[in-house]
C-alpha cells in the first residue's frame, strides 16, 4: 500500500528531495482543478519557499488559474486573505515547527478552511494516476500572477480589530516576543505596537536557514529568559508559520495551549460567549485541563491530533473555541484556522479585562506531570496492529488506573511514534513512558 501523500497538515517533507518542484507543480495544477480560478499563495521564511512557490505558480497558471502572491505571511493570514480577496482557495508553503530543511504545502478552500481528508484523498488519487498534469492551457487561457502588496497589513488590521472591537487596547502591557525567525517577524510586533503595548522582540530576522532553530514555540525557554531579563508582563513564542503560540507568564513560567485554552474558555463562559459551554481539544490534552473544565461546568470534546480535526468538530457542533496543547488555538469568531497572533491577543485581552496577571489566570488548572517521548522508527504505520505494543499499553493503563493516561500514536508529519504518559507523579510518568518507548523501539526498529 502506497504511503499517504497528505499528512495531518498538508504535504510535507525534506525540500527538493521528498517535496520536489515536480510535485509542487502537480499540486499547483490540482489546486486550480479543485479550488478555482484565483489562488492565494503565502509562505514562511524557509530558503526553499522561493523554489516551491515558483513551481506552484507554474502549475496554477499552466492550468489557467491566477496566482495571488502574498509573500512571507503567517498561515492564518492566507486563510483570511482568501475570504477578503474573494479568492477560490489558498496555499501555504510551510513546514510549521519543523527544521529549516523541511517544507510543506497545505490548502485552504474558498471559505478559508483546510480541505477535508476526502478531498485530499481525491487529489492524491489523481496525482498517482498522473491525470492532473494533463491538459495544459495555451494563449489567453494561461493564468497570471498578481502581487498582494498589502497582505501583511490586512492581516494585522484584522487581528487588531479582534481586541479593539471589544473596546480594549494593550496600553501598559510589556510583551516579549520570540518570532522564531519565521513568518510572524513583522506581523506580531506590529499588531502589539498598534494596540499600545511595549514590545521586546527576539529572532525577528531570517536567512532562510534559521527558522525554528533553537528558538520559537519549540524552545519557549528563550522567550522565558527574555521575559525575566526585560521585566515583561507576558511573553509569547511562535512557530515558523505562526499558527500557534506558547505563552510565558511574568515569572518566566511556560504555559502551553491547554493553559491558554482553559483561561480563554473560562473568560468566554463568564461572558456568556462560549457556545454550548463546550470547548474542543485533542486526545493529547492534559488530564488537568479536562478536570479544570469539568469543575467549571464546561464540556470537552476530544478529537484526533491536528487542528483540522479540532476545527471539523467545532464546525459540526457549532462551537467557538478549540485547540491543541501544542499552541494551535482556533477562535472561530475571528478566523478559520489556528492563529497564533489572534490567540495571543485574546489572551492579553483577558488579562486587561480581568486586571489579573497571567500567573493568576493560570491558576484555572493544575497540570498533571506529562512525559512525551519521540521514538524514531523505520515505519510509523507498523504501529497499528502490533500486538506486543498493544499489550504493553494495556498493562501501563492498568498500572496507572484513574490517576493517569497513556497515548501511543504515530506522528502526522514525521517518521516518529509519540509516547505520552500522564501520572500523578513525575517519576511515575517518566518510568512508564521510558518502558513503553523501549517496547516501541524494539518492535518497530
Amino acid at each position: 500500500m502506497a504511503k499517504r501523500l497528505f499528512g495531518t497538515d498538508g504535504v510535507r517533507g525534506v525540500a527538493n528531495t521528498e517535496l520536489t518542484p515536480r510535485l509542487a507543480f502537480a499540486l499547483g495544477r490540482a489546486a486550480a482543478m479543485f479550488c478555482g480560478d484565483r489562488i492565494v499563495i503565502g509562505r514562511d521564511t524557509r530558503r526553499s519557499g522561493d523554489m516551491l512557490e515558483a513551481s506552484l505558480v507554474a502549475g496554477i497558471t499552466s492550468a489557467g488559474a491566477d496566482a495571488l502572491l502574498a509573500g512571507v505571511v503567517p498561515t492564518p493570514a492566507v486563510a483570511l486573505l482568501v475570504r477578503e480577496l474573494g479568492a477560490d482557495g489558498g496555499i501555504v508553503i510551510s513546514a510549521s515547527h519543523n527544521p529549516p530543511e523541511y517544507n510543506g504545502i497545505k490548502f485552504f478552500d474558498a471559505q478559508g478552511f483546510k480541505l477535508p481528508d476526502e478531498v485530499e484523498d481525491h487529489i492524491e488519487a489523481l496525482l498517482h494516476e498522473q491525470t492532473v498534469p494533463a491538459g495544459a492551457k495555451g494563449g489567453a487561457e494561461v493564468g497570471c500572477v498578481h502581487e498582494v502588496t498589502d497582505a501583511r497589513e490586512r492581516y494585522v488590521s484584522h487581528a487588531v480589530s479582534t481586541v479593539r472591537g471589544e473596546g480594549l487596547d494593550l496600553s501598559g502591557l510589556k510583551v516579549a516576543v520570540d518570532c522564531g525567525h519565521g513568518a510572524s517577524s513583522w506581523t506580531t510586533p506590529a499588531a502589539l505596537r498598534d494596540l499600545g503595548a511595549e514590545v521586546v522582540v527576539a529572532n525577528d530576522s531570517w536567512d532562510g536557514c534559521d527558522i525554528n532553530v533553537g528558538c520559537g514555540s519549540t524552545h519557549p525557554e528563550i522567550v522565558a529568559a527574555l521575559v525575566r531579563e526585560s521585566g515583561a508582563d507576558v511573553g509569547v513564542a511562535h512557530d515558523g508559520d505562526a499558527d500557534r503560540m506558547i505563552a510565558v507568564d511574568e515569572n518566566g513560567a511556560i504555559l502551553d495551549g491547554d493553559f491558554v485554552e482553559a483561561i480563554c474558555a473560562r473568560d468566554l463562559a463568564a461572558r456568556g460567549k462560549l457556545a454550548g459551554r463546550t470547548v474542543v481539544s485533542t486526545v493529547m490534552c492534559n488530564l488537568g485541563f479536562q478536570l479544570a473544565m469539568k469543575g467549571l461546568g464546561i464540556n470537552v470534546v476530544q478529537t484526533k491530533v491536528g487542528d483540522r480535526y479540532v476545527l471539523e468538530s467545532m464546525r459540526s457542533g457549532g462551537y467557538v473555541l478549540g485547540g491543541e496543547q501544542s499552541g494551535h488555538l482556533i477562535f472561530l469568531e475571528h478566523n478559520t484556522t489556528g492563529d497564533g497572533l489572534v490567540t495571543a491577543l485574546q489572551l492579553f485581552a483577558v488579562m486587561k479585562r480581568s486586571g489579573k496577571s497571567l500567573s493568576e489566570l493560570a491558576g484555572v488548572m493544575t497540570r498533571f506531570p506529562q512525559t512525551l517521548l519521540n521514538v524514531q522508527v523505520a515505519d510509523k504505520h507498523a504501529l497499528e496492529g502490533n500486538p506486543v505494543i498493544a499489550r504493553a499499553v494495556e498493562m501501563a493503563e492498568h498500572e496507572l488506573a484513574d490517576s493517569g493516561r497513556v497515548l501511543v500514536r504515530p506522528s502526522g508529519t514525521e517518521s516518529l511514534v509519540r509516547v505520552m504518559v500522564e501520572a500523578a507523579q513525575r517519576d511515575e510518568a517518566d518510568r512508564v513512558a521510558s518502558r513503553l518507548a523501549e517496547v516501541v523501539n524494539t518492535e518497530l526498529n
